[in-house]
C-alpha cells in the first residue's frame, strides 16, 4: 500500500512491518533549529472524533502539570528509582533462563535473543536515555516508536527507531461489517491501524500507518467513558492546581495585611463638608508627595508613591473632638502559618504514591539497616516494580518486530516464548544488598533454632524446612543437590589421597593407635619381660626342636 509516496506496508508470513527507509517522523533536532516540512504538500481534510482532540488536550494538561516544581520532584524520584544508571552494569537486561523449561528449546535460540535485544537495546541508547524515555511514558501514559527497516535487506533487522509525540498519534479499530443472508448486520472484522496526524501551517498532514511499524507501550490506565490512555499524573492534577490557588490566595494575603498601616485622624474644625474635604486633600499631598531627582534625565518629577491596598487612611474629625491624631493598624496575624500547604503538598506526593517523607529536602536521610525502612518506602517500591511491567510492554514490541523480521522465530513460537521471556532492571544496590543479607540471617538463625531443638525428622522433614525457611525453589533445590554430591566427591577422593599419608603420620607422632583407653604398643615395647617367662619360652623352642628331629 502506498500513501502520500510512503510504503506502508510488507508481509512477511503472517506479520505485517514497514519496510520503508523514509520515515513521516523528522529526525531528532535538539540544536534549536526551526524544523519545516519540506517537498509538496500532502493534505486531506479529516473529521476527527472527540477522543482524539480530548487526548491531545489532556497531554498537554499532563505536561503542563509535570513541569509544577512538586510534580516534578516526585516524578524524579519515581524516575531515579525505575530506572538506575550504573558505570559498571547495565540498567535493564533480559531473563531467559525460564526458557530452558520448554521441550524442544534449542540454547542457540536463547542466545540469538540475547544478542537481538542488547542490539535493540542500543537503538533505543538505553544506557544513556532511559530515564527520559521513561520519563516521557509516565508523564504521557504512552510512547511510542516509528520503526524503521533495511529497504535493500529485511534480514538485518530495525535500522532505526524515531520518536513519535503522542499527541500526533492515534490507534484506530476500525470494525468491518457485512450483512448475511437474512440481511442482518454482522462484525467479520476488526482492522487495526495507526492514524498520525500533525498539524503545520493551518494543513493538517495524515497518514495511515500499519500496526506493526510502530512500537508502543501505554500506563494501562483508561477512560471508559471518552477511549483515551489516561496517565499516572492524572490523579495528581486536581491537588496541584488546589495547591497552586491556595499558594496565590496566600500571597495576595500576606501582601496586603503584612504592613502596618497608619490612620490620620485630621481636625477641621466647623467646615463646611466640601472644603472639609478639599482641607483634607492638601493634607494628604503635602505629606505623600515628594520631589524626586532622575539622575539620567536631570529632571526634577513628582514621585506619588500610589499603593491602593496598602496606602494610608485620613480621616476627618469635627470640632469638639480630640484634634489631629495618628494611630497604627497592626498588621495580618498568623502569617507564618503554613499547615494548609503543606497538606496539599502531602495529598499531590500521595496522588503519586511517592513517601511524604521524601518531600522535607532539608530532612537529614542516613542509609541504615532495611529494617528501619518505613512502611511508605516498602509500598513505594512495589509501585515501581508496578511501572517497570507496565514500561516493560515496549521492550516486548521491539524484540518480537526484531526476531520475526529475522526469522528467528515465528509469531506461534513468540506467543510461548513471551510468557518465559523477563526484563530486570537495576536496582539500588546498596538497600537490596542489606535486604537480601538480613533475610538470609534471619533464615540461618531459625534454621539454627530448628536444629538444635532436633526437630528436623520428627516435626519437620528436610524438603519442608528448604522449600519453607531457606524459601528454595524446585530448580535451586536440585542446583544444590547437584552441587553438594560434586563437592562430597571431590572431598573423598582428596580425604582417600591425603588421609593414608596423614593417619600414618598420626600413628608416628603420637604412638596412639586409636582414641581408646587401651594402652598404646610403645608403652608395651618399653616394659621389661619378668626372667622366668624368659626361661619358659626357650625351654619350649628346645622341645619344638627335639620333636622335629625325631620325626
Amino acid at each position: 500500500m502506498e500513501l502520500f509516496g510512503y510504503k506502508i506496508e510488507k508481509k512477511i508470513g503472517s506479520n505485517v512491518v514497514d519496510k520503508g527507509t523514509t520515515s513521516f517522523v523528522a529526525p531528532d533536532l535538539d540544536d534549536g533549529s526551526t524544523v519545516i516540512d519540506g517537498g509538496g504538500v500532502n493534505a486531506f481534510a479529516v473529521n476527527f472524533d472527540t477522543a482524539f482532540t480530548t487526548q491531545q488536550d489532556l497531554i498537554a494538561k499532563y505536561r503542563q502539570t509535570a513541569k509544577q516544581p512538586e510534580a516534578e520532584s516526585a516524578i524524579d524520584d519515581i524516575v531515579n528509582e525505575a530506572i538506575v544508571l550504573d558505570p559498571y552494569k547495565e540498567p535493564v537486561q533480559i531473563y531467559l533462563d525460564k526458557l530452558d523449561s520448554i521441550d524442544g528449546f534449542s540454547k542457540s535460540i536463547k542466545t540469538m535473543i540475547s544478542d537481538e535485544f542488547q542490539i535493540i537495546s542500543k537503538k533505543l541508547e538505553f544506557n544513556q536515555s532511559g530515564p527520559d524515555i521513561f520519563r516521557r511514558w509516565y508523564e504521557d501514559g504512552a510512547i511510542h516508536y516509528h520503526i524503521i527497516f533495511d529497504n535493500d535487506n529485511l534480514k538485518k533487522g530495525i535500522k532505526e527507531l524515531r520518536y513519535i509525540d503522542s499527541t500526533n498519534i492515534k490507534k484506530i479499530k476500525e470494525v468491518i461489517k457485512d450483512k448475511d443472508k437474512n440481511g442482518v448486520e454482522v462484525v467479520i472484522g476488526v482492522d487495526e491501524y495507526w492514524l498520525y496526524s500533525k498539524e503545520s501551517k493551518g494543513i493538517t498532514q495524515t497518514l495511515k500507518v500499519a500496526l506493526e511499524a510502530v512500537a508502543t507501550a501505554n500506563s494501562g490506565l483508561y477512560d471508559s467513558d471518552k477511549e483515551v490512555i489516561m496517565s499516572y499524573l492524572h490523579k495528581a492534577m486536581k491537588p496541584i492546581n488546589q495547591l497552586r490557588m491556595l499558594e496565590d490566595a496566600m500571597v495576595i494575603y500576606r501582601i496586603t495585611r503584612a504592613p502596618e498601616r497608619r490612620v490620620f485622624y485630621i481636625d477641621v474644625g466647623n467646615l463646611p463638608k466640601t472644603k472639609a474635604e478639599q482641607y483634607l486633600r492638601n493634607i494628604m499631598n503635602k505629606f505623600k508627595n515628594k520631589m524626586v531627582y532622575d539622575a539620567s534625565t536631570g529632571t526634577v518629577a513628582d514621585g506619588k508613591d500610589t499603593m491602593s491596598m496598602m496606602e494610608d487612611f485620613w480621616l476627618p474629625r469635627k470640632e469638639g473632638g480630640r484634634g489631629t491624631e495618628v494611630q497604627t493598624l497592626p498588621g495580618g496575624q498568623n502569617l507564618g502559618d503554613m499547615e494548609d500547604v503543606n497538606y496539599f503538598q502531602r495529598k499531590v506526593y500521595q496522588a503519586l504514591h511517592v513517601p511524604s517523607s521524601r518531600m522535607d529536602t532539608e530532612q537529614t536521610w542516613s542509609i541504615s539497616r532495611s529494617g528501619e525502612i518505613t512502611r511508605d518506602e516498602i509500598k513505594f517500591g512495589k509501585y515501581v516494580t508496578k511501572l517497570r511491567k507496565s514500561f516493560s510492554d515496549l521492550l516486548y514490541s521491539l524484540l518480537r518486530t526484531q526476531l520475526l523480521a529475522k526469522g528467528i522465530i515465528d509469531k506461534g513460537e513468540w506467543n510461548v516464548y513471551k510468557e518465559n521471556i523477563n526484563f530486570i532492571f537495576e536496582d539500588d544496590g546498596y538497600f537490596t544488598e542489606v535486604k537480601k543479607l538480613e533475610m538470609m540471617q534471619s533464615r540461618i538463625e531459625m534454621l539454627d533454632t530448628i536444629n538444635s531443638g532436633e526437630m528436623i525428622g520428627k516435626y519437620y522433614s528436610v524438603e519442608w524446612i528448604r522449600k519453607n525457611i531457606l524459601m528454595q525453589s524446585e530448580d535451586e533445590i536440585d542446583a544444590m543437590d547437584k552441587q553438594m554430591e560434586k563437592e562430597a566427591k571431590e572431598a573423598e577422593e582428596d580425604g582417600e589421597e591425603y588421609g593414608s599419608d596423614g593417619n600414618q603420620e598420626e600413628e608416628e607422632d603420637d604412638g596412639y593407635g586409636s582414641y581408646n583407653d587401651e594402652p598404646a604398643p610403645a608403652e608395651k615395647k618399653d616394659k621389661p619381660e619378668p626372667k622366668a617367662a624368659k626361661d619358659e619360652d626357650e625351654d619350649e623352642s628346645k622341645d619344638d626342636e627335639k620333636d622335629k628331629q625325631e620325626k
